[in-house]
């Protein structure tokens, strides 16, 4: 008999963590979370200062056979005037009665909230931590801050009645496979730019709180028309920024400035999943420091996280620069691999970009909705 357990001790919460390196044992794509990553992201992320999170494990005598997290987001509800739940940090066997018995306790558990509208995910917390479920491109390991799950997930969720949201996707390029116009006209878009008083730079690391405070406004104003945004307040941001700044290489982090005014960024970041997937089980100690430490000197790929202009320098070439810059950078250094994405299904003004430059969009994550 199906036992459904609402996670409160440190153990329970241990146990809710490790749960997927069980079951996904021996899957070469799989890719273990931090356990220190991931039980700060449960407890003290600032996401909770504000909203609700409250995970549940399914235990099938002694055995855990599945999880997953009710999450009420008030900052979703408030800035987009719905009443809507989500569900997050979903593992299963390849069980419908297991993974029915972990939606109604969803359910249920954001009913007694108050809310009345759609259930929404898979989201850990948010479309601004990794989300959606992977549905095409299964043959490889995902990239940094990117979902895997097994295919039969689909299933499992379509099976209790959820439909379609909106779709996801994440692009490649193998190699110098790639168009390099945006390279070759670096120079001369550089110049049209700076008739404007505009300039591309690296991010300055040494005042780096100060400019993580610029960054947040064109964050919250670049994203705000895209599906599912929720704007970051400060603690959000500031975490964020925090965790990014630890693994960020500075000649991938660029901003567009306009007289001291950052109207745009471009960040991507070295693939730390190529470390991550040795790291056993997610735990640094004993030997897993050492694996990250002395590991990042051969990470062979980059995750192209964010490119975002806010409204009014679009379509002036910074795009265009960013992506240059960060293509340039990508040559000079030997990476193999490039990631970017996600994006929007349906914003076809930034996938028609993608695809000019030759971009592969080779894996698509899915997000899901239900009426309560």
């Amino acid at each position: 008999m199906i036992k459904i357990v609402t996670v409160s001790s440190k153990k329970e919460l241990a146990s809710f963590i490790d749960f997927p390196h069980d079951l996904y044992e021996g899957d070469p794509n799989y890719v273990p979370e931090l356990f220190i990553a991931q039980r700060d992201l449960l407890t003290i992320h600032p996401f909770h200062k504000h909203n609700k999170v409250q995970p549940f494990l399914a235990y099938d005598g002694d055995k855990i056979v599945g999880r997953i997290a009710a999450i009420l987001n008030n900052a979703h509800n408030q800035y987009n005037h719905k009443n809507d739940g989500f569900f997050g940090f979903f593992d299963c066997i390849d069980s419908t009665e297991v993974s029915n018995l972990l939606f109604d306790v969803v359910t249920g558990w954001l009913k007694n909230k108050g809310i009345t509208g759609q259930l929404l995910g898979p989201v850990n917390f948010s479309t601004n931590e990794p989300c959606g479920l992977l549905i095409k491109g299964f043959d490889s390991p995902a990239f940094l801050m990117n979902t895997y799950n097994k295919p039969y997930y689909a299933s499992l969720i379509e099976s209790y009645g959820f439909g379609k949201d909106v779709d996801l996707i994440a692009w490649h390029w193998d190699g110098q496979e790639y168009d390099d116009k945006s390279v070759r006209l670096l120079n001369s878009l550089e110049e049209r730019l700076k008739r404007s008083n505009i300039i591309i730079r690296k991010v300055n690391l040494k005042k780096f709180k100060e400019e993580a405070a610029k960054l947040r406004e064109v964050y919250n104003s670049a994203w705000d028309s895209n599906t599912g945004f929720v704007p970051l307040t400060d603690e959000e941001f500031d975490y964020l920024a925090k965790d990014l700044k630890l693994i960020l290489d500075p000649d991938f982090a660029l901003v567009a400035e306009q007289n001291g005014k950052i109207v745009a960024f471009g960040l991507a970041l070295p693939n730390y999943n190529e470390i991550f997937q040795k790291i056993k089980r997610g735990r640094l100690l004993p030997t897993g420091i050492f694996k990250l430490l002395f590991g990042k000197k051969n990470i062979q790929s980059i995750r192209i996280y964010a490119l975002g202009v806010i409204d009014g320098y679009r379509k002036m070439g910074i795009e265009a620069c960013l992506y240059g810059t960060i293509i340039r950078e990508y040559k000079a250094k030997g990476f193999k691999h490039a990631e970017a994405g996600w994006t929007l299904e349906h914003n076809d003004m930034v996938n028609r970009a993608i695809e000019a430059i030759k971009g592969d969009p080779y894996k698509t994550y899915r997000l899901y909705q239900k009426a309560i």
